[in-house]
């Protein structure tokens, strides 16, 4: 990634907890995460977070403001974060095809949100965490960063209740009962997965959705 640097880019770095973008304010730049995560959420007036995004390595943050949009949810940084700031357009071809990698991360986030609306409505509590997981997985193998059936899993129980619209009890809850049936192991914010296909049975996976 850091071969697709610009002159006309440059590499930022975030703190834990530091905003990338505030609501309505005008992005500074296109990001694209490099190292960490981030997220993007929204908080009711009682203080309530819903986490409607997760940003891993390679994602940008966000496709859209390339259009001209301004963020409509804050986005911060749940670890440290590296990223590509670039102007707020959409980029120009160029070696490795940057502007196919940014349209197919922009449709890859679409999807990603209708199988997130799908999983909010009709999954249960271990269906959702068994989907998030999964997904994370995938997704962390897809940028080369899982290390046979493992990955780094940076969220905290409270991060994985803001996402799945559960309390941080029932997910501690659901989480015990996952290790107990062998679906997952946690340890030192890594995660491993024994056996795959019994997870994505557990996420009540289709055979279509599998495949994307």
């Amino acid at each position: 990634m850091l071969s697709q640097v610009s002159a006309e880019d440059a590499l930022v770095f975030f703190r834990p907890h530091e905003f990338l973008a505030r609501e309505n304010e005008k992005p500074e730049g296109l990001y694209q995460i490099l190292e960490g995560w981030a997220s993007r959420y929204r908080l009711l007036p009682d203080g309530r977070r819903q986490i409607t995004a997760l940003y891993l390595p390679g994602d940008y943050c966000e496709p859209q403001w390339a259009l001209g949009r301004r963020p409509s949810q804050p986005i911060v940084a749940l670890t440290n974060v590296r990223a590509r700031k670039a102007p707020c357009h959409v980029p120009a071809s160029g070696p490795g095809d940057v502007q196919a990698g940014f349209w197919k991360n922009m449709v890859d986030g679409c999807e990603r949100q209708a199988c997130w609306l799908v999983t909010l409505g009709r999954r249960t509590a271990l269906e959702r965490l068994a989907h998030l997981l999964l997904e994370l997985f995938e997704r962390m193998r897809g940028c080369g960063l899982a290390y046979g059936q493992q990955c780094a899993l940076p969220l905290t129980q409270m991060d994985i209740a803001d996402v799945t619209g559960l309390t941080p009890v029932h997910v501690n809850r659901t989480l015990q009962t996952m290790r107990t049936r062998g679906l997952i192991e946690l340890q030192s914010k890594w995660l491993r997965i024994p056996d795959l296909p019994a997870l994505r049975e557990a996420a009540a996976i289709s055979a279509s959705e599998a495949a994307i």
